[in-house]
């Protein structure tokens, strides 16, 4: 069984920063590539940017320059850390991870997190 957990959420101003947390735990043989989705009410979930296991990265025009993402394998953590926060930016924040797991044989699937609150006020 594997978990996503997003941590770091919450409430802030324009203009502000928040770090995202998104730990992985469970029968885990290797994380691949790792990303940050993001839903708005009555908005469809949309891609925030994506991180393979070498740490390349790539991000949705909507936050390049001001969102950084970032992983420590040894800890099956992916982060994403915010900052010149915008009032658009308010969603749900979710992680995904493209994830192996070897039983009786190969398993390769994408897990989701539950998702954590990003509020940006005016």
């Amino acid at each position: 069984q594997v978990q996503l957990v997003e941590s770091g959420g919450g409430l802030v101003q324009s203009g502000g920063s928040l770090r995202l947390s998104c730990a992985a735990s469970g029968s885990i043989f290797s994380i691949n590539t790792m990303g940050w989705y993001r839903q708005a009410p009555g908005k469809q979930r949309e891609l925030v940017g994506t991180i393979t296991n070498v740490g390349s990265t790539n991000y949705a025009d909507s936050v390049k320059g001001r969102f950084t993402i970032s992983r420590d394998n040894a800890k099956k953590t992916m982060y994403l850390q915010m900052n010149s926060l915008k009032p658009e930016d308010t969603a749900v924040y979710y992680c995904n991870a493209d994830i192996s797991q070897y039983g009786s044989s190969w398993i390769r699937q994408a897990y989701w997190g539950q998702g954590t609150q990003v509020t940006v006020s005016s």
